[in-house]
């Protein structure tokens, strides 16, 4: 199972690298006049300088500038007196600094305070520091963390946010960062992608490491007659599977054989059903799911165990005619009616999403080539075979990594058929008709992948793309459990 790797450390400030939680609640309690209280807690703890000093404003009949400033100077002058950093900071800072890990400091505090900390920590220990002046919204927004990362030249999925607070765990959770909480004042639950532990003290980068998610790279892939359509297709398809790195192959058209053949090969699990539909995946397969006799249209599934974890995988085929594109394109039929011709399609997918159920606890993808646009490619028609697997829950993994339809169309048919193949001339319609689909899972990464440059339709014998569709190719982050416990 893959692991992804650690390309940086992100670091809160107060009460995560140094005791300044303590101090800062002295300082607000000194503007404020008062004891502070459990209940004055969320108001006060990971939040930035200017929410406090609005909170005291509404219950102190104060101005807020200036409770502001009362709050910059009060805590400016315990941290420079009596800054103490927390037990295990230090070490876990040079011990990422050995091993080259890029560290960034990310604070709901002002520029004036981190920069008063960084004097005492040493500011070289940070390669970015993002504080609440850098961007328009702090914790518990994503922005601070996605700032830094985008610094940094990371991606918040193989990095790891290390925070104390709520509201500093949230923050980092939105940026799709990798969470290690360490409380301080106020207790902080376990969550999936989140660690708690009491300190630092005894974590390493190789623990770190240890948190990150496993990786999950899902393929949909209509063979097209099972390949037979190009010389050599069995070799040629093992050669794409092994060079994409992909985990679990939802295919259709396997042609009978193809999904036990392929597997085989590999070294790989499978399960056929019926003639077309098959799945193969490096990781073992636990149960089947669905009719293992379905016929050439329909759906089909197995749990897998990744790790600890399980995760279900459908895959699909949809009834290929009456084709929506060629509708709309050469007969030239209205919305209404493209969407009334969808029928057939339709009902195989309800019956699928009725097989999957509403699934509490396992994730599940769903993949297929499902010979229908998608409602969100194409706003002027509501394609509704799309728009009820996202009713039933159902993300688009593609449209998740590339939201934007016209810069990114994702056209999966056809790498072959540029023009309409009676002969006519007629350019083919292109379309993204082929989807990784799922529910409860993070999205890495979603691409379309086509091997060479293929020659088109009827001389495909010697491409290296032995198939009609383009496949799909989603990269998903399994998070696993919720964590707790000692470093």
């Amino acid at each position: 199972m893959t692991q992804l790797p650690l390309q940086a450390v992100l670091f809160d400030m107060d009460g995560t690298l140094v005791d300044t939680e303590r101090l800062w609640w002295e300082a607000v309690e000194q503007v404020a006049g008062r004891a502070l209280t459990e209940t004055d807690r969320p108001e006060v703890l990971g939040r930035p300088v200017e929410h406090t000093a609005h909170w005291l404003a509404v219950t102190t009949g104060r101005p807020a500038p200036g409770l502001a400033e009362a709050l910059h100077r009060e805590f400016a002058e315990r941290v420079r007196a009596d800054i103490v950093p927390r037990p295990g900071a230090l070490a876990l800072l040079d011990a990422l600094a050995r091993e080259g890990v890029p560290t960034a400091l990310v604070t709901a505090s002002p520029r004036a305070v981190a920069d008063t900390v960084l004097d005492a920590l040493g500011a070289s220990r940070f390669a970015v520091t993002v504080t609440a002046d850098d961007t328009e919204h702090t914790k518990p927004a994503p922005d601070p963390y996605l700032a830094a990362c985008h610094a940094l030249g990371v991606d918040p999925a193989a990095c790891v946010a290390v925070e104390d607070t709520e509201t500093g765990v949230t923050s980092a959770e939105a940026a799709g960062c990798t969470v290690l909480a360490v409380p301080s004042l106020a207790p902080i639950g376990t969550a999936p992608g989140r660690t708690v532990v009491p300190g630092l003290e005894g974590v390493t980068p190789e623990r770190l490491r240890s948190l990150l998610p496993h990786r999950l790279r899902v393929m949909s892939w209509n063979l097209w007659y099972g390949g037979t359509k190009v010389r050599d297709h069995r070799a040629k398809q093992l050669k794409i599977l092994t060079e994409t790195d992909v985990d679990v192959v939802g295919l259709q058209e396997t042609y009978g054989t193809a999904a036990e053949e392929l597997a085989e090969a590999l070294g790989w699990y499978h399960h056929r059903a019926g003639e077309n539909l098959g799945i193969i995946s490096r990781h073992p397969i636990t149960a089947v799911l669905g009719d293992p006799d379905v016929g050439f249209y329909g759906a089909a599934g197995v749990r897998i165990a990744v790790g600890a974890d399980e995760v279900d995988v459908w895959t699909a085929h949809l009834d290929c005619a009456p084709y929506g594109p060629y509708e709309s394109a050469f007969d030239g039929l209205d919305a209404d009616t493209l969407i009334a011709h969808e029928g057939a399609r339709l009902a195989r997918l309800r019956d699928a999403l009725r097989r999957i159920g509403a699934g509490p606890g396992v994730p599940v993808v769903l993949v297929g080539d499902f010979n229908s646009p998608s409602h969100l490619d194409r706003p002027e028609v509501g394609w509704p075979v799309t728009r009820v697997a996202e009713e039933a829950g159902f993300a688009d993994s593609y449209r998740e990594a590339h939201p934007d339809p016209v810069r990114e169309p994702g056209h999966t048919w056809s790498p072959v058929h540029a023009e309409h193949e009676d002969g006519s001339g007629r350019p083919e319609p292109q379309d993204r008709i082929d989807f990784v689909l799922h529910r409860g899972l993070r999205v890495l990464d979603s691409r379309t992948h086509v091997t060479g440059s293929p020659r088109p339709w009827p001389d495909v014998e010697d491409n290296d793309w032995p198939s009609d569709h383009a496949a799909v190719i989603t990269t998903f982050a399994i998070t696993g459990k919720p964590m707790g416990g000692g470093a």
